[in-house]
């Protein structure tokens, strides 16, 4: 692999953390505002990652947090892309908005990357997590994901939270 190429492939990837890690701050901010005491984040394992670990009334939430970049802007009854340079801003820069909706009907949603391979990788952490942690087997845990859209044109940022998901694994 060319010099270039590889730093290409380090500015994406670097860009994709910055973006994740907004999204997580905005996560944390929003379940804090709801009540919830954020344990951890980025508990990280070779074999998995647990982006929040947060309680709420007694239960321990693992919660993945997924993110979507929007890149487009209504203008002149057509979407056009916008190009907004994105180094410097911070979780507290976006206002949130609370999606409540059970279908999105775009035919991406970033919940849809958790897939069997990401569950499999989150349900190990999970366990390490519990037995590093010494968590009584009585503990009531759950799963949540929240999925963050940002808008880095308007500064919006759209949130839902599903809680107590399934795993299909």
């Amino acid at each position: 692999m060319s010099h270039r190429m590889s730093d290409i492939i380090k500015k994406k990837y670097s860009e994709k953390r910055r973006i994740g890690n907004i999204a997580e701050e905005i996560a944390c901010m929003f379940l804090v505002k709801m009540g919830y005491k954020i344990i951890e984040q980025n508990y990280l394992k070779k074999w998995g990652e647990l982006d929040i670990v947060a309680s709420q009334n007694n239960i321990i939430h693992f919660i993945e947090v997924k993110s979507k970049v929007t890149r487009e802007m209504e203008m002149n009854d057509n979407l056009v892309s916008q190009q907004v340079s994105r180094d410097s801003f911070t979780a507290s820069d976006f206002s949130l908005r609370v999606s409540h909706e059970n279908v999105d009907d775009e035919e991406y949603r970033p919940e849809d990357n958790v897939n069997f391979w990401k569950q499999k990788r989150m349900i190990r952490a999970i366990e390490t997590y519990l037995l590093e942690r010494r968590v009584s087997e009585d503990q009531e845990w759950q799963i949540d994901v929240i999925t963050v859209k940002l808008d880095f044109f308007s500064k919006i940022a759209t949130m839902k939270h599903i809680e107590n998901v399934i795993f299909d694994i």
